[in-house]
């Protein structure tokens, strides 16, 4: 015979599912906006603990966890402030590691303007060209690298648009402020393929590597949401959703 569990059952197994569950307040670099915010679903679903995200700079997020801003998990955009934050004890020691390497692109919301091989920079036709804040962005400083490499610093000096942080370098380019800038190719890539636009991918080989760490920081120590985010980062499910955005692993 078939047994039907009670109503008072099912009541109590959902309450006790919910008090295992916990939220998870997560500093998240501006140019993982997308990708974080696929995970958080699947992260949701696969955990039952619930991911709560802020967007914003790396060096902005660093003052902030310094003056004590109630952040548990830190996702940045290098390595080096992680790093530094573990070595000034706000991050609890083990718990950082690579979640990602981003790959800096030159775009230009209009097809066809940025060539594949980023000749447009030379050519030194625009106006405008958008970048982050290379203080306080990774992605910024890597564009001033690109540009230093290329010995195009001083061409482009006067045209220089700088954002706040990447999302803003690309709010520029997309509304037509700027015609061209340096954005992370996951704002503007998904599944293999340019979502809109015209860009070029910018070799390696100019600009540092944009390693991209994570660590749990001292308020999300006695926090399992956050340990268990970290854990969730690395499995392949999550590694296959990030690489779907355009970064390496």
């Amino acid at each position: 015979m078939r047994i039907r569990p009670s109503l008072f059952a099912l009541t109590a197994l959902f309450a006790l599912s919910n008090a295992w569950a916990d939220d998870v307040q997560v500093a998240v670099a501006a140019n993982f906006t997308a990708p974080i915010q696929a995970l958080a679903k699947d992260f949701e679903k696969d955990t039952g603990h619930t991911l709560k995200a802020s967007f914003g700079s790396t060096g902005q997020f660093y003052a902030q966890i310094r003056n004590g801003a109630p952040f548990e998990v830190f996702l940045a955009a290098d390595d080096a402030t992680p790093a530094k934050l573990e070595q000034e004890h706000a991050i609890v020691p083990g718990s950082r590691f690579t979640y990602a390497i981003g790959t800096l692109a030159l775009w230009s919301a209009k097809p066809g303007y940025v060539d594949a091989q980023g000749e447009v920079l030379r050519k030194n036709g625009f106006k405008h060209l958008s970048i982050a804040n290379p203080k306080a962005a990774p992605y910024g400083l890597a564009a001033t690298q690109v540009l230093d490499h290329l010995k195009l610093t001083e061409a482009t000096r006067a045209k220089l648009v700088e954002g706040q942080n990447i999302t803003q370098a690309y709010q520029f380019v997309s509304t037509g402020n700027a015609e061209l800038g340096f954005v992370a190719l996951s704002q503007i890539y998904k599944d293999g393929k340019l979502s809109e636009g015209s860009a070029w991918i910018v070799p390696t080989e100019l600009h540092d590597p944009i390693r991209q760490d994570a660590g749990i920081l001292s308020k999300g120590k006695d926090n399992p949401a956050a340990q268990a985010l970290i854990d969730y980062l690395k499995t392949p499910k999550a590694a296959a959703l990030i690489k779907s955005y355009g970064y390496e692993i």
